[in-house]
């Protein structure tokens, strides 16, 4: 039996599930914004919000690195203010959506060079892309598991709960929804 689903479709449910930590976010406050992430954090990201903030940076730059352009200086967002953190997301989604479209099938396994600190990797931009997605869906879970641990109660935010690939959408009782 086939089974098929598209990319598209993985950015669909990123985009849902950023709604529902936008929405989440907004109710709680600036407080869950700057839950810590503790002493194991790496010292340039030690909140939730400069963590929001890092997976929406990551899109974004992974979008230039493919286009070879310049990269953004994402350290001027806000880390503590939601509309800030989510316009900036909306804006990296959309460059990202937008490279997907227009992107020339001959560049997509074309190198690019990317330094981390002091590591460098050679990479194709095929690679790039598909790191923003799971990165993005890394770190939400990565998010949901802090804030458990400093006793907010975030809600469900599986896969199953969203409305992919469902034709009435609902959310589970006892969710926190």
């Amino acid at each position: 039996m086939p089974l098929a689903f598209t990319l598209d479709d993985l950015l669909s449910y990123s985009e849902w599930e950023r709604a529902q930590w936008r929405e989440w976010l907004h109710e709680q406050g600036p407080a869950a914004l700057a839950v810590d992430l503790g002493p194991n954090n790496n010292g340039r990201i030690r909140t939730i919000g400069e963590l929001v903030r890092h997976i929406f940076s990551a899109e974004k730059r992974y979008v230039e690195r493919c286009l070879k352009a310049p990269l953004t200086d994402t350290a001027t967002i806000p880390a503590d203010d939601v509309d800030a953190l989510f316009a900036f997301g909306l804006e990296s989604r959309r460059a990202l959506r937008e490279l997907l479209a227009s992107f020339p099938d001959s560049e997509w396994n074309a190198s690019r060079e990317m330094s981390f600190g002091t590591h460098t990797r050679i990479v194709t931009c095929r690679k790039m892309i598909l790191q923003a997605i799971t990165h993005e869906l890394r770190h939400w879970a990565q998010i949901a598991a802090f804030l458990r641990q400093a006793g907010y109660k975030p809600g469900f935010h599986d896969v199953i709960a969203s409305p992919l690939f469902d034709s009435s959408p609902t959310i589970p009782e006892g969710t926190g929804r």
